[in-house]
């Protein structure tokens, strides 16, 4: 099942989309509770798509493709690498991301698995990681490249307003241990591979990051990103496309 988030005039809903992604069918409450589909349909163009979810936190992994640890210069690391985005750097399908041209010459896309976590948890085991899981959306881990690098940690140069993209909906009934995920730069394709390609697959992400902090409904967790990332300019448009998902769209523009 695929569940979005919706706006429709003043209101905010979840929904099921129906129909080859033509429709949207209004859940009564949070997803969370299980899916209750009203009797309201509304066509998806009609309606304004949202981010599928507003987690509490983001939690992201480093250099999860050995192609790309490698092209950021370095081998590998042996255990997974956490940081963290905020929450106020989440933004939906269509949204633009803004480009913070005072602090920034290099911003860029990294197309990315996300994983939903459903339910409160801590101390995962690996073998149930699947139980916690709620589903899966696109994600564009965008960083300020040069702020980044500037910095012995990571979370200014990863934090900006709008530099989480996420959507366009949540897949429920997915298995993420062989999908194709590519990112284009206006039209042209960036980014090219498989998430069986990642060093740590989800399970063991959920179990690794659950070990050390709580997990809640609507967490979500960032898997990586392949090799090929690159920058974005002001009026450019970034797609994240995931193999039984969908297509994440988003357009440059500038903060200034």
């Amino acid at each position: 099942m695929r569940i979005a988030r919706f706006s429709k005039g003043d209101g905010v809903a979840f929904g099921a989309v129906e129909d080859g992604g033509e429709v949207i069918a209004r859940i009564d409450g949070h997803p969370f509770g299980g899916v209750e589909v009203t009797g309201e349909r509304f066509p998806v163009a009609e309606v304004r798509m949202l981010a599928p979810m507003l987690p509490s936190k983001i939690v992201c992994i480093g250099k999860n493709y050995a192609d790309h640890a490698r092209e950021m210069g370095g081998e590998p690391p042996e255990e997974p690498t956490i940081f963290l985005k905020p929450s106020t750097s989440v933004i939906g399908p269509g949204e633009p991301i803004a480009y913070p041209e005072k602090l920034s010459s290099r911003v860029d896309f990294e197309g990315e698995l996300a994983v939903v976590i459903g339910r409160l948890c801590r101390d995962v085991p690996v073998e149930r990681a699947h139980d916690v899981i709620f589903g899966y959306t696109c994600a564009n881990d965008v960083t300020a490249r040069d702020v980044q690098q500037k910095d012995v940690q990571w979370t200014r140069g990863k934090s900006f307003d709008t530099f989480c993209p996420l959507g366009p909906w949540i897949e429920t009934s997915l298995d993420p241990a062989d999908l194709a995920i590519t990112t284009t730069l206006n039209g042209e394709l960036r980014q090219s591979a498989r998430t069986s390609l990642l060093l740590h697959g989800v399970p063991e992400l959920v179990a690794y990051i659950s070990a050390v902090m709580t997990l809640l409904p609507g967490d979500v967790i960032l898997t990586g990103t392949p090799a090929g990332v690159g920058p974005m300019q002001v009026g450019d448009e970034v797609g994240v496309g995931i193999e039984g998902i969908g297509t994440l769209t988003n357009r440059v523009i500038s903060r200034d």
